[in-house]
């Protein structure tokens, strides 16, 4: 990686950070879009990508059905969430009907898996904001700081991933998926995932179990790397190095939100069992 794209990631990262994080402790309406623009950039980005294996996705259900997913989310109606997907499925086949090429099986699994995986998963992020009582109460606060613990956990599992695998990086991961991870740098980003989760749990977190705290720590150390590394199987796939050039520097929208698609819901529904 040049001097320059290095200068401009930092740069592009010293911006975004900030309001991230402010807009994860505000929640409510402003968490909410933010989300939204994260699932229908990624979902855009997402359906590209089939497009160059020859999928045509159905852009505008997919994404309509990933913002009602969102808003269910939101407004705590769960119990709906089955239905939608049955209907955006018998929607989108349906639909599949009356298109002249006869490409079905591709169309169906990249607008139907797309909008579910993406939609569904990234929707969870908003759950777990939502989790801790509502907007205003004393306790909504809460959400806001496990959601930055879960956003500044996963920067500092990349980073040390990054920097662990440049500096001593030997073996590599998944060869044939992302040539350049290396197990030094999985062992990194694992280890610094779990210190960023104690940090949290040491500066603000004190209403979260120390068990909470390792659980977040694993999921993300490894589930989030599992995440980055089916993003980036699905990016070989297609033949691309980036889902889109959007943010410079930085790749796509999917690309930089790869982590937390996977570790979104194994949190948020950690966080259902135990405490719901």
């Amino acid at each position: 990686m040049s001097f320059s794209n290095v200068a401009t990631r930092v740069i592009v990262a010293v911006i975004t950070i900030p309001i991230i994080l402010l807009l994860s402790y505000l929640g409510g309406i402003f968490f909410l879009l933010f989300v939204a623009t994260i699932i229908s950039l990624s979902l855009f980005e997402f359906y590209k990508l089939t497009e160059l294996r020859s999928a045509s996705p159905n852009y505008f259900l997919g994404v309509l059905f990933s913002l009602i997913l969102l808003l269910l989310f939101y407004l705590k109606r769960n119990d709906l969430i089955p239905f939608s997907i049955f209907l955006f499925i018998a929607l989108t086949s349906l639909v599949e009907l009356f298109k002249k090429e006869n490409n079905s099986i591709l169309n169906l699994n990249s607008t139907v898996f797309g909008a579910v995986i993406l939609g569904f998963f990234y929707s969870t992020i908003i759950g777990l904001r939502e989790f801790f009582g509502t907007y205003g109460n004393e306790d909504y606060v809460k959400g806001g700081l496990l959601v930055i613990t879960i956003f500044v956990a996963i920067w500092i599992c990349d980073s040390a991933a990054y920097f662990g695998g440049t500096a001593l990086g030997n073996h590599r991961l998944l060869e044939r998926i992302s040539p350049k991870k290396s197990w030094e740098g999985a062992i990194f980003g694992f280890i610094f995932a779990i210190l960023a989760a104690i940090a949290a749990k040491i500066l603000f977190l004190d209403f979260v179990t120390w068990f909470d705290i390792f659980f977040i720590g694993v999921v993300v150390g490894v589930i989030g790397q599992m995440g980055d590394l089916v993003e980036s199987m699905i990016k070989r796939n297609a033949g691309v190095k980036d889902s889109s050039t959007l943010i410079p520097g930085h790749g796509g929208v999917f690309d930089r939100f790869d982590s937390l698609l996977f570790v979104a819901p194994f949190v948020y529904y950690y966080f259902v069992i135990v405490y719901g």
